[in-house]
Protein backbone atom coordinates (compact mmCIF):
# COMPACT_ATOMS: atom_id res chain seq x y z
CA UNK A 1 0.00 0.00 0.00
CA UNK A 2 1.71 3.63 -0.91
CA UNK A 3 1.82 5.54 1.94
CA UNK A 4 0.61 9.23 1.98
CA UNK A 5 2.57 12.04 1.30
CA UNK A 6 2.73 15.14 3.85
CA UNK A 7 0.19 16.80 2.02
CA UNK A 8 -2.12 14.07 1.10
CA UNK A 9 -2.31 12.94 5.00
CA UNK A 10 -3.25 16.93 5.94
CA UNK A 11 -6.68 15.79 7.23
CA UNK A 12 -5.39 12.62 9.28
CA UNK A 13 -2.23 14.84 10.42
CA UNK A 14 -4.80 17.75 11.66
CA UNK A 15 -6.38 15.76 14.39
CA UNK A 16 -3.27 13.70 15.63
CA UNK A 17 -2.39 14.21 19.39
CA UNK A 18 0.45 16.24 19.90
CA UNK A 19 3.66 13.85 21.37
CA UNK A 20 5.40 14.97 23.86
CA UNK A 21 8.85 15.50 23.33
CA UNK A 22 9.79 16.30 26.93
CA UNK A 23 12.43 14.17 28.69
CA UNK A 24 11.69 10.55 28.72
CA UNK A 25 11.49 8.99 32.45
CA UNK A 26 10.89 5.81 34.42
CA UNK A 27 11.74 4.50 37.15
CA UNK A 28 14.30 7.12 38.41
CA UNK A 29 11.07 9.53 38.67
CA UNK A 30 8.87 7.46 40.68
CA UNK A 31 11.90 6.57 43.16
CA UNK A 32 13.20 10.27 43.30
CA UNK A 33 9.97 12.26 43.15
CA UNK A 34 11.09 15.80 43.78
CA UNK A 35 14.24 14.95 43.66
CA UNK A 36 13.99 13.78 39.89
CA UNK A 37 15.70 16.47 37.26
CA UNK A 38 12.48 17.24 36.17
CA UNK A 39 11.42 18.00 39.90
CA UNK A 40 10.34 21.28 41.84
CA UNK A 41 13.70 20.69 43.97
CA UNK A 42 16.31 21.62 41.16
CA UNK A 43 14.48 24.14 39.93
CA UNK A 44 13.99 25.99 43.08
CA UNK A 45 17.54 25.15 44.60
CA UNK A 46 18.39 26.50 40.36
CA UNK A 47 16.75 29.78 41.26
CA UNK A 48 18.28 30.33 44.80
CA UNK A 49 21.88 29.43 43.48
CA UNK A 50 21.62 32.06 40.85
CA UNK A 51 20.08 34.84 43.05
CA UNK A 52 22.91 34.66 45.43
CA UNK A 53 25.86 33.65 43.92
CA UNK A 54 28.54 36.15 43.01
CA UNK A 55 28.77 36.43 39.02
CA UNK A 56 32.32 35.02 38.87
CA UNK A 57 31.37 31.75 40.84
CA UNK A 58 28.40 30.89 38.50
CA UNK A 59 30.98 29.44 35.99
CA UNK A 60 32.44 27.05 38.55
CA UNK A 61 29.22 26.13 39.44
CA UNK A 62 27.79 24.96 35.92
CA UNK A 63 30.84 23.38 35.39
CA UNK A 64 30.13 21.16 38.31
CA UNK A 65 26.30 20.24 38.06
CA UNK A 66 26.94 19.68 33.67
CA UNK A 67 29.67 16.80 34.33
CA UNK A 68 26.87 15.74 37.22
CA UNK A 69 23.82 15.66 35.07
CA UNK A 70 25.96 14.58 31.79
CA UNK A 71 27.45 11.31 33.77
CA UNK A 72 23.83 10.77 35.20
CA UNK A 73 21.05 11.18 32.38
CA UNK A 74 21.94 8.67 30.18
CA UNK A 75 18.58 8.59 28.00
CA UNK A 76 19.07 12.36 27.68
CA UNK A 77 22.40 11.16 26.31
CA UNK A 78 21.09 9.54 23.90
CA UNK A 79 18.49 11.48 22.62
CA UNK A 80 20.86 14.60 22.17
CA UNK A 81 23.29 12.51 20.44
CA UNK A 82 20.30 10.98 18.27
CA UNK A 83 18.54 14.42 17.63
CA UNK A 84 22.40 16.10 16.78
CA UNK A 85 23.24 13.38 14.09
CA UNK A 86 20.42 14.44 12.01
CA UNK A 87 21.65 18.18 12.05
CA UNK A 88 25.15 17.27 12.17
CA UNK A 89 25.72 14.14 10.33
CA UNK A 90 26.78 10.87 11.72
CA UNK A 91 29.93 10.88 14.25
CA UNK A 92 32.37 8.50 16.43
CA UNK A 93 32.19 8.03 20.11
CA UNK A 94 34.23 10.74 21.09
CA UNK A 95 32.70 13.28 18.96
CA UNK A 96 29.05 12.48 19.98
CA UNK A 97 30.43 12.80 23.37
CA UNK A 98 31.48 16.17 23.03
CA UNK A 99 28.26 16.84 21.10
CA UNK A 100 26.21 15.87 23.95
CA UNK A 101 28.41 17.97 26.60
CA UNK A 102 28.50 20.81 24.52
CA UNK A 103 24.61 20.87 24.24
CA UNK A 104 24.27 20.46 28.34
CA UNK A 105 26.62 23.04 28.29
CA UNK A 106 24.84 25.58 26.65
CA UNK A 107 21.23 24.54 28.69
CA UNK A 108 22.88 25.01 31.61
CA UNK A 109 23.80 28.78 30.83
CA UNK A 110 20.46 29.27 29.17
CA UNK A 111 18.91 28.30 31.82
CA UNK A 112 21.37 29.97 34.49
CA UNK A 113 20.90 33.11 32.96
CA UNK A 114 17.28 32.68 33.01
CA UNK A 115 16.63 32.90 36.39
CA UNK A 116 19.71 35.53 36.90
CA UNK A 117 17.48 37.68 34.48
CA UNK A 118 14.53 37.09 36.55
CA UNK A 119 16.10 37.27 40.36
CA UNK A 120 19.00 39.80 40.03
CA UNK A 121 19.47 43.31 38.72
CA UNK A 122 22.80 42.17 36.70
CA UNK A 123 22.88 43.76 33.28
CA UNK A 124 22.25 41.52 30.14
CA UNK A 125 23.61 42.61 26.67
CA UNK A 126 20.89 41.93 23.72
CA UNK A 127 21.42 43.27 20.25
CA UNK A 128 18.64 42.96 17.46
CA UNK A 129 19.24 41.59 14.21
CA UNK A 130 16.75 42.13 11.54
CA UNK A 131 15.18 44.83 13.61
CA UNK A 132 13.62 46.30 10.25
CA UNK A 133 11.56 42.89 9.39
CA UNK A 134 9.30 43.23 12.77
CA UNK A 135 6.37 44.49 11.53
CA UNK A 136 6.09 48.11 13.61
CA UNK A 137 3.10 50.41 13.11
CA UNK A 138 0.60 48.02 11.90
CA UNK A 139 -2.95 48.74 12.38
CA UNK A 140 -3.72 47.61 16.42
CA UNK A 141 -6.71 45.87 15.11
CA UNK A 142 -4.13 43.00 14.09
CA UNK A 143 -1.78 41.60 16.15
CA UNK A 144 1.23 39.42 15.59
CA UNK A 145 2.12 35.93 15.99
CA UNK A 146 5.23 35.64 17.29
CA UNK A 147 7.45 32.12 16.88
CA UNK A 148 9.76 30.59 18.90
CA UNK A 149 11.42 27.70 18.99
CA UNK A 150 13.77 25.38 21.92
CA UNK A 151 17.03 26.99 20.48
CA UNK A 152 18.95 29.48 23.19
CA UNK A 153 16.86 31.50 25.23
CA UNK A 154 13.86 31.20 23.51
CA UNK A 155 11.18 33.17 25.98
CA UNK A 156 13.15 35.97 25.72
CA UNK A 157 12.13 36.88 22.15
CA UNK A 158 8.96 37.24 23.43
CA UNK A 159 9.88 40.64 24.77
CA UNK A 160 11.02 42.29 21.54
CA UNK A 161 7.77 43.99 21.41
CA UNK A 162 8.16 45.53 24.09
CA UNK A 163 11.40 46.74 22.84
CA UNK A 164 9.93 48.06 19.97
CA UNK A 165 6.18 49.26 21.02
CA UNK A 166 3.74 49.18 23.57
CA UNK A 167 1.78 45.89 23.54
CA UNK A 168 0.56 43.34 25.57
CA UNK A 169 2.39 40.01 24.75
CA UNK A 170 0.59 36.93 25.38
CA UNK A 171 3.74 33.99 25.98
CA UNK A 172 2.43 30.42 26.05
CA UNK A 173 4.57 27.77 27.76
CA UNK A 174 4.03 23.85 27.94
CA UNK A 175 3.33 22.58 31.29
CA UNK A 176 6.02 21.22 33.71
CA UNK A 177 6.12 17.60 34.30
CA UNK A 178 5.92 18.18 37.98
CA UNK A 179 3.00 19.38 39.20
CA UNK A 180 4.78 21.27 42.45
CA UNK A 181 7.38 22.41 39.64
CA UNK A 182 4.45 23.82 37.42
CA UNK A 183 3.36 25.91 40.90
CA UNK A 184 6.90 26.94 40.78
CA UNK A 185 7.02 28.84 37.11
CA UNK A 186 3.60 29.87 37.70
CA UNK A 187 4.90 32.51 40.61
CA UNK A 188 8.32 32.94 39.10
CA UNK A 189 6.24 34.39 36.07
CA UNK A 190 3.68 35.66 37.94
CA UNK A 191 5.71 37.95 40.04
CA UNK A 192 8.78 38.73 37.56
CA UNK A 193 6.79 40.11 34.35
CA UNK A 194 5.54 43.01 34.00
CA UNK A 195 1.60 44.35 33.56
CA UNK A 196 2.77 44.37 29.77
CA UNK A 197 3.15 40.59 29.63
CA UNK A 198 0.50 37.55 30.48
CA UNK A 199 1.93 33.76 30.48
CA UNK A 200 -0.44 31.43 29.70
CA UNK A 201 0.12 27.46 30.13
CA UNK A 202 -0.90 25.23 27.44
CA UNK A 203 -2.71 22.41 29.09
CA UNK A 204 -4.48 24.77 32.17
CA UNK A 205 -7.05 26.28 29.99
CA UNK A 206 -9.30 24.49 27.45
CA UNK A 207 -10.23 27.58 25.82
CA UNK A 208 -6.65 28.87 25.35
CA UNK A 209 -7.23 29.14 22.21
CA UNK A 210 -9.97 31.45 22.34
CA UNK A 211 -8.41 33.45 24.41
CA UNK A 212 -5.54 34.07 21.99
CA UNK A 213 -7.51 34.70 19.21
CA UNK A 214 -9.33 37.42 21.19
CA UNK A 215 -6.34 38.90 21.78
CA UNK A 216 -4.94 38.68 18.59
CA UNK A 217 -7.97 40.87 17.32
CA UNK A 218 -7.28 43.22 19.93
CA UNK A 219 -4.14 43.95 18.11
CA UNK A 220 -1.78 42.14 20.76
CA UNK A 221 1.17 39.93 20.42
CA UNK A 222 1.15 36.18 21.33
CA UNK A 223 4.27 34.34 21.66
CA UNK A 224 4.27 30.70 21.09
CA UNK A 225 6.64 27.62 20.16
CA UNK A 226 6.50 26.76 16.74
CA UNK A 227 8.70 23.57 16.75
CA UNK A 228 7.10 21.67 20.10
CA UNK A 229 3.32 20.17 19.83
CA UNK A 230 1.76 20.62 23.14
CA UNK A 231 0.89 17.21 24.52
CA UNK A 232 -2.66 16.25 23.21
CA UNK A 233 -2.48 19.07 20.62
CA UNK A 234 -2.91 18.96 16.85
CA UNK A 235 0.23 18.52 14.74
CA UNK A 236 1.04 18.44 10.71
CA UNK A 237 3.50 16.29 9.25
CA UNK A 238 6.50 18.44 7.79
CA UNK A 239 9.84 17.66 6.92
CA UNK A 240 12.96 18.94 9.50
CA UNK A 241 16.12 17.95 8.58
CA UNK A 242 15.39 15.46 5.70
CA UNK A 243 13.10 13.50 8.24
CA UNK A 244 9.09 13.57 8.73
CA UNK A 245 8.03 15.51 11.69
CA UNK A 246 5.05 16.74 13.61
CA UNK A 247 5.27 19.90 14.16
CA UNK A 248 2.16 22.42 15.70
CA UNK A 249 -0.55 23.52 14.14
CA UNK A 250 -1.77 26.23 16.62
CA UNK A 251 0.89 28.86 15.29
CA UNK A 252 -0.68 28.50 11.66
CA UNK A 253 -3.91 27.94 12.84
CA UNK A 254 -4.41 31.32 14.96
CA UNK A 255 -2.22 33.57 12.57
CA UNK A 256 -4.68 32.61 9.70
CA UNK A 257 -8.02 32.46 11.98
CA UNK A 258 -6.45 36.83 12.81
CA UNK A 259 -5.51 37.43 9.70
CA UNK A 260 -2.42 38.25 10.98
CA UNK A 261 1.63 38.09 10.05
CA UNK A 262 3.24 35.22 11.83
CA UNK A 263 7.16 36.49 12.52
CA UNK A 264 10.01 33.64 13.73
CA UNK A 265 12.08 35.50 16.28
CA UNK A 266 15.25 33.06 17.48
CA UNK A 267 17.19 34.35 20.47
CA UNK A 268 20.80 32.74 20.28
CA UNK A 269 23.22 33.02 23.83
CA UNK A 270 26.30 34.73 22.40
CA UNK A 271 28.43 35.06 25.47
CA UNK A 272 28.11 35.96 29.19
CA UNK A 273 24.71 37.35 29.93
CA UNK A 274 25.03 38.31 25.99
CA UNK A 275 22.04 37.56 23.60
CA UNK A 276 21.45 38.03 19.79
CA UNK A 277 17.57 38.45 18.85
CA UNK A 278 17.03 37.68 14.88
CA UNK A 279 13.74 38.34 13.55
CA UNK A 280 12.76 36.55 10.16
CA UNK A 281 11.13 37.07 7.58
CA UNK A 282 7.55 37.52 8.12
CA UNK A 283 5.18 34.88 7.26
CA UNK A 284 1.64 35.71 5.55
CA UNK A 285 -1.45 33.69 6.14
CA UNK A 286 -2.91 31.73 3.79
CA UNK A 287 -6.32 31.38 3.44
CA UNK A 288 -7.77 29.63 -0.05
CA UNK A 289 -10.47 28.22 1.80
CA UNK A 290 -8.78 25.05 2.24
CA UNK A 291 -8.09 24.78 5.93
CA UNK A 292 -6.12 21.35 6.25
CA UNK A 293 -4.00 22.59 2.95
CA UNK A 294 -3.60 26.25 4.23
CA UNK A 295 -2.29 25.18 7.92
CA UNK A 296 0.08 22.53 6.09
CA UNK A 297 1.61 25.09 3.78
CA UNK A 298 2.22 27.73 6.94
CA UNK A 299 3.52 24.92 9.28
CA UNK A 300 5.76 23.80 6.10
CA UNK A 301 7.41 27.39 6.39
CA UNK A 302 7.44 27.34 10.01
CA UNK A 303 9.47 24.50 9.76
CA UNK A 304 11.85 25.62 7.46
CA UNK A 305 12.60 28.64 10.30
CA UNK A 306 12.84 26.14 12.63
CA UNK A 307 15.43 24.37 10.67
CA UNK A 308 17.52 27.17 9.92
CA UNK A 309 17.74 28.55 13.64
CA UNK A 310 19.12 24.87 14.63
CA UNK A 311 21.43 24.80 12.41
CA UNK A 312 22.80 28.37 13.26
CA UNK A 313 23.41 26.88 16.77
CA UNK A 314 22.65 22.79 16.49
CA UNK A 315 24.17 23.03 20.29
CA UNK A 316 21.84 25.48 21.50
CA UNK A 317 18.76 22.83 20.37
CA UNK A 318 17.43 21.62 23.44
CA UNK A 319 14.80 18.95 22.77
CA UNK A 320 16.21 16.08 25.19
CA UNK A 321 13.52 13.36 23.74
CA UNK A 322 15.13 11.43 20.40
CA UNK A 323 12.33 12.18 17.67
CA UNK A 324 12.98 9.86 15.08
CA UNK A 325 14.21 6.96 17.21
CA UNK A 326 10.81 5.27 17.95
Amino acid sequence: MKSASPLESSAVAETRAGVSQAPEVGLSRRLLGRFHVTGVFWYRVHCWGMSVLPSWAVGPVILLFTTFFFLCLRRIRSALAANLEAVLGPCGWLERQRRIWRTMWSHAWCNSERYERLGTDRAFEITVEGRERWPEGTTLDRGVVLITAHVGAWDVGSFLPGMVEDRHVHVVREQEMDEDAQEFIEELYGEKTSEHFTTHFSRANPLLGATLLAALRRGEIVGIQGDRAATGGRTGEVELFGRSLHLPLGPAALARAAGCLAVPVFCFREGRRSYRLVVREPIAPVDTGEKNRDLETMTRAIAREVEWAIHERPHQWFCFRDLWGG
